[in-house]
């Protein structure tokens, strides 16, 4: 089957040699991977190839179907009963394509998890481009948050996934996947990375007002005065509401930072934001606790070095 490359995407002079290679290898990527349709709860119904390569049933959706309704995932389109959802997919796709998913059987939960499956190398770089296309979603996130998304704990939470803990578990999956490890161990070595990586960027939030710019390598206070609200301020104002009217003001004005730095004080903002963080390293250390026993110790070794590092990324700061 001839596989289309990246449409519309070109490499500049001054991107990155991972992007480069990325844009490159994509063919063929295309080519040697496809989707394993399982539990319908990570394949994206209207964006992803999942019925045959290169078909994407967008392609086909009629006006009414939303941006909202693009990023839905199969199961969304799936009835009670366990059937396609036929009476509303008549709605927003042709005759031939409602006839072309008729043929397909609706997944259920019992059928396992979906996946990807191709030569493990090529199952690496989609990993890869998973998670810079993560740290692109989280960096429109933060530029493009509503007055209710930005006071969300829950919204600053998937963001920091998306900027930070994304890389950091889909390389720890990587490795597993180049070893020749079994889906599970792939995954506990994923949940390993995203705690990991969401634990270090919440004590990294706390080192922007605990910390010098010597020891961060970026400004101090350098979030706060770019506007940008992080875990300590976001639990010091469920403490104190009228922190928000401050924040509201933005702190071009310094007076608003003193403000918002005097009520991060009163309050527990700092404390809680590492409490939250080491609550992450636990559930990486647990995720490798989970791994099967092994009497090799080098394997011992290994795991007790990844444990010290969740440690150190509490206890160095």
């Amino acid at each position: 089957m001839e596989c289309n490359p990246l449409q519309g995407i070109v490499c500049k002079n001054g991107d990155s040699t991972l992007w480069k290679d990325i844009v490159k290898w994509w063919p063929k990527i295309l080519c040697n991977t496809g989707f394993i349709v399982g539990d319908e709860t990570k394949i994206h119904f209207w964006k992803d190839e999942w019925m045959e390569q290169g078909v994407k049933l967008e392609t086909f959706a009629s006006p009414l179907v939303t941006n909202e309704d693009l990023e839905r995932n199969l199961n969304w389109y799936v009835k009670d009963d366990g059937k396609w959802n036929i009476r509303e997919l008549n709605h927003v796709l042709p005759d031939n394509m409602i006839a072309k998913l008729s043929n397909f059987l609706p997944p259920k939960s019992t059928d396992g998890v979906d996946d990807l499956f191709g030569d493990p190398t090529l199952k690496v770089v989609s990993l890869v481009a998973r998670a810079i296309d993560d740290l692109v979603t989280g960096e429109i996130m933060q530029m493009s948050t509503t007055a209710d998304q930005r006071y969300s704990m829950e919204y600053y939470m998937q963001k920091t996934y998306y900027k930070t803990a994304s890389l950091i578990s889909n390389s720890c999956k990587a490795v597993a996947v180049l070893a020749g490890q079994t889906a599970e161990i792939a995954m506990l070595a994923f949940d390993y990375g995203k705690n990991l990586g969401l634990a270090f960027q919440l004590i990294d939030d706390v080192l922007d007002f605990t910390g010098t710019s010597a020891s961060l390598g970026k400004g101090f206070l350098s979030d706060i005065r770019h506007g940008i609200v992080t875990a300590p301020i976001l639990f010091a104002m469920e403490e104190f509401p009228q922190l928000r009217a401050v924040v509201d003001k933005g702190f071009d004005n310094p007076d608003n930072v003193d403000i918002a730095l005097e009520y991060l004080g009163k309050s527990r903002g700092i404390q809680r934001t590492k409490d939250l963080a080491v609550m992450h390293t636990n559930l990486a250390v647990a995720a490798i606790d989970s791994l099967p026993d092994s009497d090799d110790e080098e394997v011992k070794k290994s795991r007790r070095a990844l444990v010290n590092l969740t440690q150190r990324v509490i206890v160095s700061h």
